[in-house]
């Protein structure tokens, strides 16, 4: 008996032990150690079931000062996680691996049990821009925290392109196509999205093949952390975009040109009609492909226009074309939901509600899913019956290119989700980012994702006070007064396409050199001065994320008086004092050198980096230089020169150090030369008159390969400082 009894307490400390070993071996403990260390074992995770099939974590203190978190799945914890972070330890988990995770030296008491639901089901993330005008050159350092980043805000859907090249390059060479055609098929990394969206081919090809097996890697790795928090991830379908070489093998098959970007003739692509035999085989030999290589989880992206128009606008064409995608998706796939962006929808204005209807509801039901892409600025779903029943996501966009400019309608972003949530039919699915970039407000992100959570925050001004103590760890009167200010005058309006401060525009003596550098403002600069000066008196100005702030608001301040600098010369210039001209100009330019100099303080804002991390992808130098030239080109001049240079010109703009003094402050110096030339002979200037020797300057700067820095120098406080009091009083008597 006594054997019996001790084969059992035996057994039990076995299984007791194994259960221990698998709470350990969660994914949200490995999340844990990434981000804050000094917390393992001290925060436990507890998995748990929800009553009602929502998602919901619980949080409260334990009585040996340790944390539990529970949760219904590893996301549900990891938000369980990330609240305990934000809001009892203040501090703050950047999507940026090269930001710190600033934690207090205890661990914080919960003095109330929290628990709190989900208030919707899906939660995406990410769009095909995305991949270019940030994550070109992420390596696994970089994704692992951007997936961190994802599962702490809820995120559990996610666009998921990278490596897909790989996944093609195969099925081409099965098809008969070279391997030169194949990669020259493809473009340059840095114009992979275009590519992938159906918009572009083989410019800046032939994509190399360091490339692809350093993204089918990292791919494999993407997936399988993603897998592993539970964040579903969204792979491709074949959407009829094929190689031109294609019919070289299949003289028959119907296959059309592009009908969009007409100037970029040579690089357009070529759309297999879904209707053709060659159709199904070729969406057959991919997502076998696909899944051989990555596995599925039957979401799939397929999005047949992007930014183009149908081959017809009569409602049975479109809706046998999309009856026809899908049809072939399962086929393969017979769990396969279509996932689509609506940006076109709501770009271009002759999908009527008749057309898109026929288009959508030809699918179906609950099979598609749509990505209501653009709602901080219009939301199609009110305007579409809800998208005809089809489940859709309400999301914010925010960013354009990745332009450094302050926006962001915070409450309205609140309002509109709450809405959508409770008047948006039941096929309202969830929330999303379709961000273009990672940017300079990373506050609307994460306010974005925790609207699709219960809170006790009651407004935009509450939350935004909380934001301020985690930046600076603690509770600051002035910098939660510079949030307040932030919020009333700066985060009240939408993000806008073809956004930039001037000091990145093409010069001209009026206006602002192209549209994808408008520099408007809805606020007086005079009140974001004075956010600057509070933040700047700060009790404590060590942390990071405080002094990335310090940065990014002066940055916006500056380049707000630029304009004002800029008019002024104009004025001298029309006035002919040729004296106040030359002063006026140096002005500028001693601006533009002030600007670089805070943007150099912080790691955040560095050319140097961007450029040194698209090298390091080279397999020798001339790769390295290859994938430099593709890092510089997408941040400037986007596609080259000569017949592009006008189109996409600066779309990417953003204010970096070494970008700003050798690029921007470069073009403003030219400008400033000639136009005091001009005056001094006496000879008229007008905006244009330069253009070839911007359009010079620019190429030069791209093929270019002096090296840029890829570490701050100074202190962003002191060089702020600084600043903040030569600027004062020309800025705040401004009118």
């Amino acid at each position: 008996m006594r054997i019996q009894i001790t084969v059992v307490i035996a057994f039990i400390l076995i299984l007791f032990s194994g259960c221990s070993n698998q709470k350990e071996s969660m994914p949200v403990t490995g999340l844990l150690e990434r981000v804050a260390p000094e917390f393992s074992g001290k925060i436990l995770f507890e998995e748990i079931t929800s009553p009602d099939g929502k998602d919901l974590f619980e949080l409260e203190s334990a009585p040996d000062g340790k944390i539990i978190i529970r949760g219904n799945n590893q996301i549900s914890l990891a938000v369980g996680l990330n609240h305990y972070l934000n809001y009892y330890c203040n501090t703050h988990v950047s999507w940026f691996a090269s930001q710190p995770v600033e934690l207090p030296e205890t661990l914080p008491d919960v003095l109330e049990k929290v628990r709190l639901e989900a208030k919707v089901e899906r939660r995406f993330f990410l769009n095909y821009c995305t991949s270019a005008y940030t994550l070109s050159w992420w390596k696994w350092r970089d994704w692992e925290r951007l997936i961190d980043w994802m599962a702490l805000n809820g995120i559990n859907m996610s666009l998921a392109t990278t490596g897909q090249e790989s996944v093609w390059y195969n099925v081409w060479k099965e098809f008969g196509l070279t391997d030169e055609e194949i990669r020259g098929y493809f473009t340059g990394p840095a114009h992979l999205f275009f590519h992938r969206m159906s918009l572009l081919d083989s410019y800046q090809g032939p994509l190399p093949h360091s490339w692809l097996d350093s993204q089918l890697e990292l791919q494999k790795k993407i997936l399988a952390r993603e897998r592993e928090l539970g964040i579903t991830p969204v792979l491709q379908a074949f959407n009829g975009h094929v190689p031109r070489e294609i019919k070289r093998l299949y003289p028959d098959a119907k296959i059309a040109k592009l009908r969009q970007l007409e100037e970029y003739d040579l690089y357009r692509p070529r759309i297999l009609d879904p209707s053709d035999s060659l159709y199904p085989v070729i969406q057959k030999a991919f997502m076998e492909e696909q899944e051989r290589l990555f596995g599925t989880d039957h979401v799939y992206g397929a999005d047949p226009f992007s930014e183009t128009k149908p081959q017809s606008w009569d409602t049975a064409f479109l809706a046998d074309l999309s009856k026809t995608i899908y049809g072939s998706m399962i086929q393969n796939d017979p769990e396969a939901e279509w996932l689509q962006m609506a940006w076109v929808f709501y770009f271009d204005p002759e999908w009527n509600n008749e057309r898109l209807k026929a288009y959508l509801r030809a699918v179906p039901q609950d099979q598609v899913i749509l990505l209501d892409y653009y709602c901080e600025h219009e939301e199609l779903w009110k305007t579409t019956e809800s998208f005809f029943g089809q489940p859709y996501l309400w999301c914010y966009l925010g960013n354009f290119g990745g332009n450094t400019m302050l926006m962001g309608n915070m409450q309205e972003v609140a309002n509109r989700i709450a809405y959508a949530i409770k008047n948006g039919g039941s096929n309202m699915s969830g929330v999303g980012s379709t961000l273009e970039a990672l940017d300079v407000n990373p506050l609307m992100y994460e306010y974005v994702f925790e609207q699709a959570w219960e809170s006790n925050e009651e407004s935009a001004e509450e939350w935004i006070t909380r934001w301020a103590d985690r930046r600076c760890g603690y509770e600051d009167e002035n910098v939660r007064a510079s949030w307040k200010i932030l919020l009333d005058q700066v985060y009240q309006y939408p993000a806008r396409l073809g956004q930039g401060m001037l000091t990145n525009a093409r010069p001209s003596l009026a206006g602002h050199g192209n549209w994808t550098t408008t520099p408007h403002i809805d606020y007086d600069n005079a009140e974001l001065f004075r956010a600057w000066e509070l933040m700047l008196q700060a009790k404590e100005q060590s942390r990071d994320a405080y002094c990335y702030d310090v940065v990014n608001i002066g940055r916006q301040v500056l380049g707000n008086h630029f304009q004002v600098l800029r008019d002024r010369f104009t004025g001298y210039y029309h006035q002919g004092d040729i004296d106040s001209l030359k002063i006026s100009g140096e002005r500028m330019l001693e601006l533009l050198a002030d600007l670089d100099r805070l943007l150099g303080t912080h790691q955040g804002f560095l050319l140097g980096k961007w450029l040194e991390e698209a090298r390091a992808f080279g397999a020798d130098s001339a790769e390295a230089a290859y994938y430099e030239k593709s890092a510089r080109m997408i941040i400037t001049t986007w596609a080259g020169e000569g017949e592009h240079a006008e189109s996409l010109n600066d779309y990417a703009n953003r204010s970096w150090a070494g970008l700003t003094e050798s690029y921007y402050a470069g073009r403003w110096k030219m400008f400033v030369e000639r136009v005091n030339e001009s005056l001094e002979k006496g000879e008229a200037f007008t905006d244009g008159d330069m253009l070839d020797d911007f359009v010079e300057f620019e190429g030069n700067w791209v093929r270019g390969d002096r090296k840029f820095s890829d570490q701050p120098v100074g202190d962003p406080v002191s060089r702020a400082t600084e600043l903040m009091e030569k600027y004062r009083e020309v800025i705040l008597k401004t009118k």
